[in-house]
């Protein structure tokens, strides 16, 4: 008998585990999540507490506002998830690296992570090096909590899980994918409130409708993302290097 391969599965370790899957358990994810294409594992934080009124915080060292959930108490989650020791160990942290597609593709092309989710102040230093978490920022903001970070991680890994999307072409098409972001989308009506599909995109030209593409894509990323725009001017300055 032919064994299963084991699906791609997130472990999320929050105080709030009820949150989970929300929004993933619809749409495309949800569909997915259904159909055993990955696997979601929600555990509470609280329950590694160890005394009566499981306790996950205390005040920070060296005073301040708030309070910061404690090490021992998450090392304890962490180890109690008991995850194989090839799957990446997340944090959600505004102060981590930025969250990329090339990042995600990574992800999602493994077993699939443990995310920690943070609350309150923060989560206290030493378990983040003792158990070797990785901080990853979705952005340059602060949340109230880590949840809503994991889900936008995990939705973007889900999304090019195989089998998730209807098109395999649909996922390399996209925002992000080549380093640029994605060219005006149109659809019918051919004319919207005096406005036209460009003439291009209904010729039947298909070399004139990549061409056409690709110029909005650079031209959208040089105007809104120049730090895109940058980069990608290094990657192609270091290959012509390399090439010549």
């Amino acid at each position: 008998m032919t064994s299963q391969p084991t699906p791609w599965r997130a472990t999320v370790l929050t105080l709030f585990p009820d949150m989970f899957p929300g929004p993933l358990g619809v749409s495309l994810a949800g569909k997915a999540l259904a159909a055993g294409l990955w696997a979601l594992e929600a555990r509470d934080i609280r329950a590694s507490a160890t005394d009566k009124h499981r306790s996950v915080d205390d005040t920070p060292a060296g005073g301040g506002p708030g309070m910061v959930l404690r090490a021992d108490v998450l090392a304890a989650a962490i180890d109690a998830a008991a995850i194989a020791p090839d799957r990446p160990r997340l944090l959600m942290s505004p102060r981590g690296r930025p969250l990329t597609q090339a990042e995600v593709a990574g992800l999602a092309a493994g077993p699939g992570p443990l995310i920690v989710c943070g609350r309150f102040e923060g989560i206290d230093q030493r378990v983040i090096e003792a158990r070797g978490l990785e901080e990853v920022s979705i952005g340059d903001y602060v949340l109230s909590g880590g949840e809503i970070a994991a889900m936008v991680l995990i939705d973007a890994c889900v999304r090019l899980l195989p089998g998730v999307m209807g098109k395999q072409a649909s996922g390399t098409e996209e925002s992000f994918s080549e380093g640029l972001l994605e060219y005006p989308q149109y659809t019918r009506p051919q004319e919207f409130e005096g406005r036209q599909i460009p003439e291009i995109l209904i010729s039947g030209d298909h070399a004139k409708v990549a061409a056409w593409r690709q110029a909005q894509s650079e031209a959208l990323t040089q105007a809104r993302r120049p730090d895109l725009w940058s980069q990608k001017a290094r990657r192609r300055g270091t290959k012509n290097t390399t090439d010549g």
